[in-house]
């Protein structure tokens, strides 16, 4: 368990941020240093997904076709 102080305009400007998104304040500040906490140590946002990456299947195989589907568009454009 941690504790700090605040300076008044630090604490203003927290406790109205806390309240924008919903957040109690405690919520908002453990968001706030964990964010930092990743940022500093250099965490990658896919480190943060690790355990959904690779999670979902599908049939796959479209975005391997989409050159050729922009290609044959381009060239009905043209020929019109």
């Amino acid at each position: 368990m941690r504790s700090l102080r605040l300076a008044p305009e630090l604490d203003d400007l927290v406790r109205r941020a806390a309240d924008r998104e919903g957040a109690s304040v405690s919520e908002f500040l453990r968001r706030a240093a964990s964010e930092r906490a990743a940022r500093t140590l250099g965490e990658r946002p896919s480190d943060r997904l690790a355990d959904l990456l690779g999670a979902v299947r599908s049939g796959g195989g479209s975005a391997r076709r989409t050159g050729d589907a922009f290609a044959e568009t381009l060239e009905e454009r043209r020929r019109r």
